[in-house]
């Protein structure tokens, strides 16, 4: 991998294990879900396996008895209620956005399935709404990551060349879009996918969390 600097106009992030930690409320819904479906809650391993398999669009047929999309319809229904309580933000976020607020125009594109003003009330709970120019939810596109289509969408809005734009996240998904769409692309082992998954899809760069990313932004 590359890990010169990366000369960037926008920076653009993905939401969930990249800014907020968001396990809790994984595995809030997960152990809801099971209750509704009289069924005993998993692990955490398999609370955390679900949302890996459903961004990856896999089945998880085989960790739950019955109807899946009965479990889905009660899971994200949970999600989406619990977000507000049970996520939080990641260690020292307030201070990186700052620092590249400076040198960059700042972005977020987010798979949940919500109004973007809802995002945006979570964000300014944190107190990092400001930063943002601009937020895509799964509601904004017709096709969420992998496909490139937000991306593409948020850099027309931000008046930016794909090529000066930096697409970071904790998921394969979003290594595939930034790809996809021309973006350099940054992955952070801050959530659910292990360097393992992330070297097979050759990012321009890996790193631990969010906090390592100022040093390679010019």
């Amino acid at each position: 991998m590359n890990v010169n600097k990366f000369k960037a106009r926008a920076i653009v992030f993905d939401l969930d294990g990249t800014i907020v930690d968001s396990r809790e409320a994984y595995c809030e819904a997960a152990r809801t879900a099971f209750q509704t479906m009289g069924q005993e809650a998993p692990k955490t391993k398999a609370d955390l396996e679900i949302p890996r398999r459903l961004e990856q669009k896999k089945p998880i047929s085989d960790l739950i008895k019955g109807y899946p999309s009965r479990f889905l319809d009660v899971y994200f229904k949970t999600y989406y209620s619990v977000t507000e309580v049970k996520t939080r933000l990641l260690p020292n976020v307030p201070t990186l956005l700052e620092i590249l607020s400076a040198k960059a125009k700042l972005a977020l594109i987010t798979m949940r399935s919500v109004p973007k003003e809802t995002i945006i009330k979570e964000l300014a709970r944190f107190g990092i709404a400001k930063y943002f120019t601009y937020v895509v939810t799964a509601l904004d596109t017709g096709k969420p990551k992998p496909s490139p289509e937000a991306l593409v969408k948020c850099m027309k809005v931000l008046n930016v060349q794909m090529c000066d734009c930096v697409i970071v996240g904790d998921s394969i998904n979003d290594v595939k879009a930034g790809k996809a769409a021309g973006a350099k692309t940054v992955a952070v082992l801050s959530g659910l996918f292990s360097r393992e998954e992330f070297v097979k899809e050759q990012p321009d760069l890996i790193i631990k969390d969010v906090t390592a990313l100022p040093k390679f932004v010019e």
